[in-house]
């Protein structure tokens, strides 16, 4: 049965890092569900991740991600075995997150923003886009828009004064939500989650 309509907006400013365990970097949670959930128990998160150092990614069973450049030269990642440079920013790449994967910084560090979701819950998609984009929250779906490049701002059609300014990593949050337009002259990372299970 569907659920209330729901935005939210979520500063970057508000959100606090989590060291990994390697110390190879640190992990911003940008929205997760259940809310609140850990890394072990997340039907789908959304997050930025500061690589500061070359090592593996952790593993996460039943899990996908897609990773998106945001900052910085690159990695040059080794997953399962195979290898995948990852240079070209703004670009959504799909890998599984429970082969064993190895990252090798390209240039210094590196900022990527992260989509994670278990693939027997959820399927998720992630484009990044500019310009101007009509968003609508459909039935079981969440959707989600960071924006990564410059700032951006969100209008709801039919209601004049209800603009939201977002700036670098700020996001919004919309679920089973009507209609409402994005702009930006920078970039937006745009993702849907489509629950196939219960999630909250």
């Amino acid at each position: 049965m569907p659920g209330p309509a729901e935005i939210r907006i979520l500063r970057a400013a508000d959100r606090t890092a989590a060291p990994w365990k390697n110390g190879g970097g640190v992990t911003r949670e940008i929205a997760a569900r259940p809310e609140g959930a850990g890394t072990a128990d997340f039907a789908w998160r959304v997050s930025l991740a500061e690589v500061e150092a070359d090592g593996p990614f952790s593993r996460f069973p039943g899990v996908d991600r897609i990773l998106t450049l945001a900052e910085g030269a690159g990695m040059d990642l080794t997953v399962g075995g195979a290898r995948r440079v990852v240079d070209e920013r703004y670009a959504p790449q799909h890998f599984p997150g429970d082969r064993a994967t190895d990252c090798r910084l390209l240039g210094g560090p590196v900022v990527n923003f992260n989509v994670m979701y278990h693939r027997d819950r959820v399927r998720a998609r992630a484009a990044v886009v500019r310009g101007e984009l009509a968003l609508t929250a459909l039935p079981d779906e969440t959707l989600i828009v960071v924006a990564l490049e410059g700032p951006a701002a969100l209008h709801r059609p039919g209601f004049p004064d209800a603009r939201t300014e977002l700036g670098p990593y700020d996001a919004v949050l919309l679920r089973e939500f009507p209609a409402c337009v994005i702009r930006t002259e920078g970039r937006v990372a745009v993702v849907g989650m489509h629950a196939t299970a219960r999630v909250d």
